[in-house]
């Protein structure tokens, strides 16, 4: 089950929000999932007291860069057992809205995730981001660490990459082979063919199918690359390490050994957190999905902590 939610972002702009549901069955060897029967048990009968399902504690889960709320949805379902898990479009993505003036700054894509979470009155939250999500994430529990019970930071470098990384990824947006004839394209020039791919990753090509919408001459994107462009500069030329400083909730930092943050960075981001955790998984950048399975097992006794009520 998904059910998507209209919410309003700064600026008034129209945000699509889906709620995710389907969790695993009771017997499934799974912490969470363990935990849901407690959760769900009236009060005297040995669970928590107003345990029920509508006080289930909230998760918002924010995509990286072109991504959607769709890319979470294995992990959503699999967080429904145990919470009231949320995943966003951001702004210039998915089915949220698309403004040709923006803006796509930092400050607009935080206060879109403020506004979802209190609209739908999800706080304490626990986040779960990846890579620009993922900063988006822990400037949000920086700057409001009332709203935020625990972070999740996939894969997103604290350092600033700089002019050179940008003038990259307009080299490499300009490469692409628009319009794909067909999804099977899609799946197989990113999954395979794409220049930048040391090794086929087919996790890539799903991630970038399901962002592709067909028009009268084919399958473009759903996002239009110069707003990526425009959302990237804002973040690429600067540091990030005195608001993740800021971050007092637990964190957990897990990265992909194949993926954009390196092992030593990643390590300093956990000395720099107040409360930091960390773990690494055999994957991309796209650890997530990759391998599901692996990448809940990495951050299963994480969320188990965060997600009890103390």
């Amino acid at each position: 089950m998904v059910r998507r939610i209209n919410v309003t972002g700064a600026g008034g702009l129209r945000l699509a929000a889906w709620e995710f549901g389907d969790p695993p069955k009771r017997g499934a060897d799974s912490v969470v999932a363990r935990r849901r029967a407690a959760a769900e048990e009236p009060p005297g009968s040995g669970g928590p007291p107003g345990g029920g399902l509508q006080n289930r504690p909230g998760v918002l889960l924010l995509h990286g860069l072109m991504g959607r709320a769709s890319h979470w949805a294995t992990t959503a379902r699999w967080l429904s057992a145990r919470s009231r898990a949320i995943a966003l479009d951001q702004r210039g993505h998915g089915r949220s809205d698309k403004p040709a003036d923006g803006p796509f700054d930092r400050d607009a894509y935080v206060a879109d995730a403020e506004a979802v979470i209190e609209q739908l009155d999800l706080a304490p939250v626990v986040l779960v981001g990846h890579s620009m999500g993922a900063l988006t994430a822990w400037q949000l529990a920086a700057r409001r660490p009332d709203l935020v019970r625990g972070l999740l930071i996939c894969d997103m470098r604290a350092s600033a990459l700089g002019a050179a990384s940008q003038r990259e990824w307009e080299e490499w947006f300009r490469s692409w082979p628009v319009p794909f004839a067909t999804l099977a394209d899609v799946r197989k020039w990113f999954g395979e063919d794409d220049p930048v791919l040391e090794r086929p990753r087919p996790a890539r090509g799903e991630f970038y199918a399901e962002v592709m919408a067909e028009r009268a001459d084919g399958w473009r994107p759903v996002f239009s690359r110069r707003q990526m462009l425009r959302a990237r500069e804002t973040w690429v030329h600067d540091a990030h390490w005195e608001e993740l400083a800021l971050v007092r909730c637990p964190t957990l930092v897990i990265r992909g050994i194949d993926g954009e943050l390196g092992r030593a960075e990643a390590q300093e981001m956990v000395r720099v957190l107040p409360r930091g955790g960390y773990a690494e998984l055999d994957a991309g950048h796209l650890l997530h999905l990759e391998d599901p399975d692996a990448f809940h097992r990495a951050v299963e006794p994480f969320l188990e902590d965060v997600l009890t009520p103390e």
